[in-house]
């Protein structure tokens, strides 16, 4: 109960305090702000993704879900893919805005850290067009799923690597050159953001960008956050109150913005 109450704080606090772009000074946050967080189209990639999200919704398969991350030490347990959907895919506010950041930046080196049944992972991979998306996660049964839908939307350019994230990030990092884009989405405990931030954080540039789901799921979340914030490295940060994303952008003073999405 105090917990419900402190979020609902929490929104509140957001919802009055949250700015726009006419809030903004930073030529490059009002930037993103125009042509990526207000430039919403109704893309034909869209609606086909939707549809698979609506046919898995209304599915009556079953899938072994594995206790990962914040739901270690509970017991393996069989649960209805569309239930699975319900809880692990990303709405499609969301998933059309890391769509756009995709688009706009076209990050070549892309990561996501946790892709459940695939749907964020086919809003990403739908905004590449010259790059790869390399999407970890540790649930076989999701990835199976997630890689028949990519087979179906014929999107090739995405790589799924199965395993805990502990052993498949950082082997993932060493043959990647750089890290142009990452999305994370697994794991939401303080301890494992913290530490796949500062791992993702050696292959990462100037021009990289970090996205981090969930940022008040819980108490260790928004502790993550305010750490992650904080980092040396870090250089601007924007809050969607769901949402966190970070930019490394060396030529640029460190501010941080809450905006109203």
């Amino acid at each position: 109960m105090l917990r419900k109450i402190q979020i609902a704080i929490d929104f509140l606090f957001y919802f009055f305090t949250a700015g726009n772009k006419h809030s903004v000074h930073s030529p490059f946050v009002f930037d993103f702000v125009t042509r990526v967080l207000e430039a919403r189209k109704n893309k034909p990639t869209y609606h086909a993704i939707e549809l698979l999200r609506s046919k898995m919704l209304k599915s009556n398969s079953t899938l072994e879900v594995l206790p990962l991350g914040a739901a270690s030490g509970k017991k393996p347990k069989r649960e209805k893919l569309r239930n699975v959907v319900k809880r692990t895919s990303k709405s499609a506010k969301y998933a059309e805005l890391l769509e756009r950041i995709c688009h706009y930046y076209q990050p070549q080196y892309a990561v996501e850290i946790g892709s459940s049944v695939g749907i964020s992972t086919l809003y990403q991979a739908s905004g590449i067009t010259q790059g790869y998306l390399f999407s970890l996660e540790g649930n076989p049964g999701s990835v199976r799923i997630a890689r028949h839908n990519a087979e179906k939307l014929e999107y090739l350019h995405i790589q799924f690597i199965e395993g805990m994230f502990e052993q498949t990030l950082p082997m993932l990092l060493e043959q990647l050159p750089r890290v142009d884009y990452v999305f994370f989405d697994g794991n939401h405990t303080l301890e494992a953001t913290l530490h796949y931030f500062e791992e993702c954080l050696q292959k990462a540039h100037s021009g990289s960008i970090f996205v981090f789901d969930d940022i008040r799921w819980s108490e260790g979340m928004q502790r993550a956050w305010q750490k992650i914030k904080n980092h040396p490295r870090v250089k601007v940060t924007i809050d969607l109150y769901f949402m966190g994303i970070v930019f490394f952008r060396t030529e640029q003073d460190k501010e941080h913005f809450i905006l109203r999405f």
